[in-house]
């Protein structure tokens, strides 16, 4: 099994306006953290409400849509996409991740803002919304990795990503890079790896299609490299696993928190996105029923009409308030 399927493997649609993905971005830059990281950002839109979005090489093109009436702020977190690789394990922490939101936040002069979060960032605005309640009006995870590093949930709560994948193509790649080629080729290998990895990203292989980022925009970024991306996640997923973060740890999180799982996310479990909203104060969880990591992508006539009618101040019709781990049948 390659090194990324290993480190990998550790939402009713309400009243509101036409999504289209013609929405560009006004204006990008760069926002330089207090320890001289620059993270890349695009802003898209000019409302009164601010929305900031960590993980801009995923979110951009899949949520710009929301821009109606609001200031969305993406950005990539250090280490990621366009923003400056760091390659020094002690600064590549959640708690690095956390620190930087808030300077996107003050770079900006945003006074509250609402936050979205996806897969291991939707655990990061967790966290900023801990540390900083009176800054956070309200709150989306997608797909978010559960509060704690070792949970476990039942086999109907928690697909296998290896039996998404080619397991022929995933031997390619283990045979590639022990010859070396995600070396001397980077570029190449993450290409080769996007094409074996990314149908795990959709409930539907043939859904594959629709994920917004492609491979020759995601693997122009040396960030994706696995030669660079791999070490990355190895101390952000360390730093993750010292946190011990459980129950009683989210019950400062009073504001309103909208959880979007797909249930059959293989990256993140969609138990994971159970328990969130059943431990969170003010939480509902939006299921997408055969959707899996980029429920986004795979189903944005869903997910988005949600992440829409919650940030003006609605529950989506379909958002469930959970009372248990497993699914009333």
């Amino acid at each position: 099994m390659s090194t990324r399927l290993k480190l990998v493997c550790i939402a009713a649609c309400a009243a509101a306006p036409a999504f289209t993905r013609a929405q560009s971005a006004s204006n990008e830059g760069y926002v330089t953290t207090a320890d001289g990281v620059r993270l890349s950002y695009s802003v898209v839109g000019s409302g009164s409400q601010t929305v900031i979005v960590p993980g801009r090489l995923f979110l951009l093109r899949g949520l710009s849509p929301l821009a109606a009436g609001r200031r969305l702020i993406f950005y990539d977190t250090r280490g990621r996409g366009k923003s400056d690789p760091v390659h020094d394990p002690k600064r590549e922490t959640i708690g690095d991740d956390v620190r930087d939101l808030e300077a996107v936040r003050a770079h900006f002069g945003a006074g509250k803002t609402s936050v979205i979060g996806y897969s291991y960032m939707g655990l990061l605005v967790m966290l900023y919304t801990l540390e900083h309640p009176d800054r956070v009006e309200r709150a989306v995870q997608l797909g978010p990795v559960p509060m704690r590093f070792d949970a476990r949930y039942p086999p109907a709560l928690s697909e296998s990503y290896a039996a998404a994948v080619d397991l022929a193509g995933v031997k390619r790649l283990d045979s590639l890079r022990t010859s070396g080629f995600d070396r001397s080729h980077p570029r190449e290998y993450c290409e080769a790896d996007w094409e074996v990895n990314r149908v795990a990203l959709v409930g539907d292989p043939a859904h594959a299609g629709r994920l917004s980022v492609t491979k020759s925009e995601l693997c122009a970024m040396p960030n994706e490299w696995q030669v660079n991306q791999t070490p990355h996640f190895q101390a952000m997923f360390a730093s993750i696993q010292l946190l011990g973060l459980d129950s009683a740890g989210v019950r400062g999180v009073t504001m309103p928190v909208l959880t979007v799982h797909g249930t059959r996310d293989r990256n993140a479990p969609y138990g994971g996105g159970r328990e969130w909203a059943m431990r969170l104060p003010n939480a509902r969880l939006v299921s997408v029923k055969g959707a899996a990591h980029q429920s986004f992508d795979e189903f944005p006539e869903i997910v988005l009409p949600a992440i829409d009618a919650f940030l003006r101040g609605n529950w989506p019709p379909s958002a469930e308030r959970v009372t248990s781990i497993v699914p009333a049948p």
